[in-house]
């Protein structure tokens, strides 16, 4: 069961995951939509858990694969399009808001796996520059992805600093 606040935000996490200088983007089963790794937190579920939970679910990661590095401060929110929102349903969920989570890799890339759950969020991967992810989500989540990487950036980046942010252009 998810959790929705009285706002109409459902809690849930994003999970941005590194590997020499690239994040992983996990492509949408029957779609054609790219994303990060994410997952709505049950109830009686911490954030932490439920990031773990949806690592081992979307991309197969237990957590001996993988290195915490940091998580975002506060939610970041997002608002889902008035086509989007099922006003049936109660209660009414208007958007979500996350916690992202900033992970390495430390084990092999072929250990990223579809086949841990029944019903598979993805269905095929890529390993892609830093903010490319910004520019291959859904618009409503844009935003979003762009404050997740820029206050996780440095974090992944260390030693050299994190790579510039681009100007994005609208897509044609």
């Amino acid at each position: 069961m998810d959790c929705i606040d009285t706002q109409g935000y459902r809690s849930n996490v994003g999970i941005i995951i590194t590997h020499e200088g690239l994040v992983l983007i996990g492509g949408r089963t029957d779609k054609t939509g790219w994303q990060f790794p994410q997952g709505g937190i049950q109830r009686g579920e911490s954030a932490q858990e439920a990031m773990f939970r949806e690592l081992k679910e979307e991309v197969g990661l237990k957590p001996r694969d993988v290195e915490m590095l940091g998580v975002t401060q506060n939610w970041l929110k997002y608002r889902l399009p008035k086509y989007l929102v099922r006003h049936q349903q109660k209660p009414v969920c208007i958007g979500q808001k996350q916690r992202w989570f900033l992970l390495r890799l430390t084990s092999n890339r072929e250990r990223v796996r579809f086949d841990k759950t029944k019903n598979p969020e993805f269905d095929r991967a890529r390993w892609v520059e830093y903010w490319h992810p910004v520019e291959e989500v859904i618009y409503f989540k844009r935003q979003v992805y762009i404050r997740a990487l820029n206050e996780l950036g440095p974090l992944a980046f260390p030693k050299k600093g994190m790579p510039p942010i681009p100007c994005w252009r609208p897509k044609q």
